[in-house]
């Protein structure tokens, strides 16, 4: 029934969407060429400003790259990928995809065709800036608070358990996230947990929208020809 509400979502929002991002690969360049630029280059959860630097392994090449000194960031265990910036999925893929008949089918390799599910993937709204090792702990993990989990990023305030499958963000970008999942909800008509939805409405009242928030979100409509609604 959720795949069937998403297709017709899809089909109702042809006009609104006639410059939606025609692939994640796209949405990607499209957010570092239009929607974070300049002074706002600045990580989702940690807050470390961010730059183009010379790839370690490539020198005739460069990679967006977090400024770890600008935001006291340590590696926990993969230096690597702490050392650059990747698209998160503030709603991962895994949790709009598995509502969808696709990835029943295949996973994620499985939805690679899927118009609807390539929409979600690639929608400008749910997709932030991360240093790329908060991204891989993060995983699919749901949103939550974690009773005396020791930091493990340095300054960053963020938390992760492993053994219980939860991330905590800083407080900052709690209602950020609270509001892309009401929007993804409403979207795509995605299902989203009683305690999850409480949860994240307490989010939205302790942190309200900001200017930053309503500066990107506008850049996004006039990008992307939708509105996110709860970001007034």
């Amino acid at each position: 029934m959720r795949y069937h509400l998403a297709v017709v979502l899809l089909l109702t929002s042809t006009v609104a969407f006639a410059d939606h991002p025609s692939s994640f690969s796209a949405a990607k360049k499209i957010l570092d060429r239009e929607v974070y630029t300049g002074a706002d280059r600045v990580t989702f959860y940690c807050g470390c400003d961010y730059s183009l630097a010379p790839h370690p392994d490539k020198p005739d090449r460069k990679r967006l790259t977090p400024l770890a000194d600008s935001c006291g960031l340590q590696p926990r265990k993969n230096a690597n990928r702490a050392a650059r910036i990747e698209w998160e999925h503030v709603v991962p893929a895994w949790e709009f995809g598995h509502q969808l008949q696709c990835w029943q089918d295949g996973g994620r390799k499985g939805c690679g065709k899927d118009p609807v599910f390539k929409q979600m993937e690639a929608d400008l709204y749910n997709l932030v800036p991360a240093v790329g090792e908060l991204n891989g702990d993060r995983s699919n993990f749901r949103f939550g608070m974690i009773a005396s989990e020791p930091r493990a990023y340095g300054a960053c305030d963020f938390e992760v358990d492993f053994k219980q499958r939860v991330a905590e963000p800083p407080e900052s970008v709690r209602g950020d996230i609270a509001r892309t999942y009401f929007y993804m909800a409403d979207q795509y008509g995605l299902s989203i947990s009683r305690k999850q939805r409480q949860l994240f409405e307490a989010w939205s009242r302790m942190d309200p929208v900001n200017d930053a928030e309503r500066e990107r979100a506008a850049t996004i409509e006039r990008i992307q020809g939708n509105k996110n609604a709860y970001v007034q």
